[in-house]
């Protein structure tokens, strides 16, 4: 894609949305991690179920260690792999206590170091905590940055780099949200939705202009 067109791109994503939220339900930094916790191979809605009310009560790492590990995973047992993940969290929740005071580090560095936290996690919770320019790559935006044009790699991390680089500085904040909605709402996997994209002028993706409205099928 070129600079222009990727300049216009996210443009266009900030005038659709000036300031995007994330759809994880969290109160604080801490339940922002537990909920990206959560995430991994899991819809932010069924996450969101189990957490609203377990967020009601922990919101710290000293009361998720008094809650438990068996109560956790009985709270959070309608989420997929959650037997791992209950044990992730007390784990983690134990070295942010030992080795942080409790608090969530700000470098991607120390979170990589916590059990269940993977560069994707990082990258979520520095960039929506913390405000840095992260951009974390999942399914969405590995399939978005290959078929939009803006940022083709065979890999998660490859996309991920090519979208840092590419991205203007004036856009880094919100473009991991942006780049994320868009991919689950518009740019889906199986019929992506061109017709009623706000990038699709910028767009590369050369099947696009077979892709119209339902109702003119």
């Amino acid at each position: 894609m070129k600079k222009e067109n990727v300049y216009n791109f996210y443009l266009n994503l900030q005038s659709k949305n000036p300031n995007p939220k994330g759809e994880l339900h969290y109160v604080n930094n801490y339940t922002l991690l537990i909920a990206v916790v959560l995430s991994a191979q899991s819809t932010d809605i069924g996450v969101n179920k189990a957490t609203r009310p377990l967020f009601k009560k922990i919101q710290t790492p000293k009361r998720m260690i008094a809650f438990g590990e068996t109560r956790l995973r009985d709270a959070i047992k309608t989420i997929g792999l959650f037997n791992g993940k209950a044990k992730n969290i007390i784990a983690l929740s134990n070295i942010l206590i030992n080795d942080f005071n409790g608090a969530i580090p700000q470098d991607r560095k120390n979170l990589e170091k916590l059990p269940g936290v993977g560069r994707k996690t990082a990258n979520v919770v520095l960039n929506i905590a913390f405000g840095h320019p992260t951009i974390a790559v999942d399914t969405h935006l590995f399939r978005l940055g290959n078929r939009t044009g803006i940022a083709k790699g065979k890999t998660p991390l490859e996309v991920e780099k090519k979208l840092e680089r590419v991205t203007p500085h004036e856009f880094a904040r919100h473009a991991h949200t942006w780049l994320i909605l868009l991919g689950r709402y518009v740019c889906k996997a199986r019929k992506p939705e061109c017709y009623k994209c706000v990038v699709v002028d910028q767009c590369g993706f050369k099947f696009k202009a077979q892709l119209v409205p339902p109702k003119l099928r």
